[in-house]
This record gives C-alpha cells, structure tokens and sequence, in this order.
C-alpha cells in the first residue's frame, strides 16, 4: 500500500473539501486519463485496486502513472470505546481529491482499451469520474 514514509505530525484533523482542484488539473505525461468530478478521500487500498486492475487490463502494453498519493492519516477508535482519552490510533491513509483533478494517466496504447482500462479503475473508486483524452489544442 502507498503511504509517506515519514511525516512532521502522526495524526491530522479532517478538513474541508470545498472548491475545485488547482493543480493536476491537467494532462502531464500520457494520453488518456480519469479525472474526478466530485470531492472526496480514496484510500491507499482503492488507488492499489485500480492500479491492479488497469494492469492487468492492458497486459505489458502502455504506461501508467498514478498522479495521486494518500498523504492524510484517518485515525479511529477501538469499538464500544469511552469518549475522551485522546485521538485513535492512525487506521488508514487518504488522498484527497476535489472534482478536476486527475487521478491516472494511461499512454502508448490504443484508445478503446485504454478506455476499458480506465471504466475498470473508476469502478474501483468512490467517486464519479470521467474518461479524458488529449486534444491537439493542448498540446502547446
């Protein structure tokens, strides 16, 4: 699973997601990509998931690049636990995302299977999303 490997505080608050992403809004490296729609955390364990399934879809042809990483702790409590005495241990690691933000990038394969590929990832994910291509516009 990806986490960070060090961090300046163990435990963080929640948070607001509110607005629209202003970075990683755009395609960096490939040709296709899943960008998000709504707010929302996925977790190290989805983001795997997807990656797997991507994978294993395109078999050894094209590249994948994950441009999202889970660098917030989600702490919780031990059930039927009394209130007070601290935060939880940390359970799991989030990355957040707000809509615009795209989240894998897929190149060097056709693009109805990368279109597969990617309808594969978003159903690994809890958010809506939406398949992305490069136009010759942006290429500048």
């Amino acid at each position: 699973m990806l986490m960070p490997k060090k961090t300046k505080y163990k435990k963080q608050q929640r948070g607001r997601m509110k607005g629209i992403a202003c970075r990683g809004v755009e395609l960096a490296f490939g040709e296709y990509g899943l960008q998000a729609l709504e707010p929302g955390w996925i977790t190290s364990r989805q983001i795997e998931a997807a990656r797997i399934a991507v994978t294993r879809h395109i078999r050894r042809g094209g590249k994948l690049w994950i441009r999202i990483f889970p660098d917030k702790p989600v702490t919780i409590k031990p059930a039927e636990t009394r209130m007070g005495k601290g935060k939880g241990a940390v359970e799991y690691w989030v990355a957040v995302i707000k809509p615009g933000r795209i989240m894998f990038e897929l190149g060097g394969i056709s693009r109805d299977l990368a279109q597969r590929a990617i309808a594969l990832a978003s159903h690994k994910l809890p958010i809506k999303t939406k398949f992305i291509e490069r136009t010759e516009e942006s290429i500048l």
